[in-house]
C-alpha cells in the first residue's frame, strides 16, 4: 500500500543526504509542499520549484505553529565531532535540535523519520554512537503517531564541506569495493540511497515504529 506524501518539512536540508532527499521529493506530483528549514538562504535550493526555504538561525527555535500541517516530518541533521569543535557542541545538534523537532511532531498525525547512526546504542563507550542511541530512545519514548529510523554506515557523496576522515575512507572504498560483497552489513551506502529508503518508508510503512538498517539500505534502488 502506497501513502502518499502530501507536504514535507526537513531539517539538515543542505547537507548531503538533505538535498538528495529534496530532489526525489520534488519529483513526486502528490507532494504540493516541501519546506526546508535553512539556516541561511541557500542558492542551490532555489532550483527545485517545490521548495520554500524557512531561515531559521537557531532551530531551538522551531514551535508548533511552524512545523504546522506536515504530512512527514525529516530529519538529516547531523555533524561530526570535528566539525562541531567540541562534545558539547556535537550534542547541542546532533541531539538537542533533533529531540526538540521530534517532540514538535508529538500527539500530532505527522510521520517522523529520522538519520540516524549504524552503532547507534545508549549504552555505547562510543561517544558519537551514545548520542545517536539516547536519541532514539527518546524518540521512541514520545508519542508521535509513526516513527522512521534509518541506520545507515559511511556515506558516499560529494559534500560541500570537507570531512577528512569521511573523505579518505571514501577514496579507500571506491579502490577496493569489488572486493566488498553485498552482503557486507558495513558495506558504505550512496546519499541517493539513503534519501530513496526514507522515501520509501514514508510512502509505504505500516508499523507504529520501524528501524531501517543498512543492509535494508543497501538494497534500495
Amino acid at each position: 500500500m502506497t501513502k502518499s506524501i502530501k507536504s514535507a518539512i526537513v531539517i539538515g536540508a543542505t547537507g548531503l543526504v538533505g538535498r538528495e532527499l529534496l530532489k526525489q521529493l520534488s519529483l513526486i506530483e502528490s507532494c504540493e509542499k516541501i519546506t526546508a528549514v535553512v539556516r541561511h538562504e541557500d542558492q542551490q535550493l532555489k532550483s527545485l520549484k517545490k521548495v520554500q526555504q524557512f531561515i531559521l538561525e537557531d532551530f531551538l527555535l522551531l514551535n508548533d505553529e511552524d512545523v504546522n500541517g506536515y504530512s512527514h516530518a525529516f530529519s538529516c541533521l547531523g555533524t561530526t565531532l570535528k566539525k562541531a569543535g567540541s562534545k558539547e557542541n556535537f550534542y547541542n545538534i546532533d541531539y538537542e535540535i533533533n529531540a526538540h523537532f521530534a517532540d514538535l511532531f508529538e500527539s500530532t498525525p505527522t510521520h517522523y523519520l529520522l538519520i540516524s547512526a549504524m552503532g547507534a546504542n545508549a549504552q555505547s563507550k562510543i561517544f558519537y554512537n551514545r548520542v545517536k542511541g539516547e536519541l532514539e530512545s527518546h524518540i521512541q519514548s514520545l508519542n508521535l503517531q509513526s516513527v522512521s529510523i534509518l541506520r545507515p554506515s559511511l556515506l558516499l557523496g560529494e559534500r560541500l564541506e570537507q570531512r577528512t576522515l569521511e573523505d579518505l575512507s571514501q577514496k579507500l572504498y571506491r579502490k577496493f569495493s569489488h572486493l566488498v560483497p553485498n552482503t557486507f552489513k558495513y558495506k558504505p551506502v550512496t546519499a541517493e540511497q539513503v534519501a530513496h529508503t526514507m522515501v520509501e518508508a514514508a510512502q509505504t510503512q505500516t508499523e507504529k515504529f520501524e528501524i531501517y538498517d543498512n543492509l535494508r539500505i543497501q538494497n534500495s534502488k
